[in-house]
């Protein structure tokens, strides 16, 4: 099996659609509404929240990067046993991830933020336990979404692997940056979450165009 460039469409439309895939997952309220009731509960400067976030959101991919490592080496694994296995393992999760987003934001019901909201507003820890707290909640959970991804780069080698960790890094703080700054700049939460809402639906999508790019494209 040859190794194709990185100028070949197969690479591009999985960095694209890493990036993109980042990008819209970050649009959930638990990667971005936390850290605006702390920094208002804290009474952090925009510094120090843009701080925590970015702290977050790096350790988000690092744990999602090790779980796409673990993963990527079993279906390495697998596909020595049976040959040509990989690629349809890898679109049919796509298609799996993307059929269950769009079936979750088919069923999403609207809610309000006012819960979340009055449970953080009491300014009841230290700045280092705030801070290493919203650490902890991005790290302790990897972008379960971006895992299949992961595995439909393993046949392509380490440097499609690595920049398409590069791709989730890049999307996720750019999703996670610009909506805390959006809603600390005064934009409405219900505003925002009505939006994030379809979130799901967009990703849904995504996911399962990637899944049939990624079958039709094996080589």
């Amino acid at each position: 099996m040859s190794t194709p460039g990185l100028a070949e469409p197969l690479f591009l439309t999985l960095l694209g659609g890493g990036f993109t895939a980042a990008f819209l997952h970050a649009a959930l309220p638990t990667h971005w509404l936390p850290f605006v009731l702390v920094a208002r509960a804290q009474r952090w400067g925009v510094g120090r929240m843009l701080a925590a976030v970015v702290v977050a959101g790096f350790a988000h991919i690092v744990t999602t990067a090790v779980a796409g490592s673990l993963i990527v080496a079993a279906g390495l694994a697998l596909n020595q046993w049976i040959a040509g296995l990989l690629p349809h393992l890898s679109a049919a999760l796509l298609f799996l991830f993307g059929a269950f987003y769009l079936a979750k934001a088919s069923l999403r019901r609207p809610q309000l933020a006012s819960g979340p909201q009055s449970e953080l507003t009491e300014p009841g820890v230290s700045d280092r336990a705030a801070f290493l707290g919203l650490v902890a909640i991005m790290a302790l959970s990897p972008g379960e979404v971006l895992l299949p991804i992961y595995l439909s780069a393993a046949d392509e080698g380490l440097t499609l692997l690595t920049l398409l960790t590069v791709c989730f890094l890049l999307g996720t703080l750019a999703g996670m940056v610009l909506l805390t700054l959006a809603v600390r700049a005064g934009a409405s939460v219900l505003k925002v979450e009505r939006w994030a809402r379809y979130e799901g639906a967009v990703l849904g999508v995504a996911l399962i165009i990637l899944g049939l790019l990624v079958a039709t494209h094996q080589h």
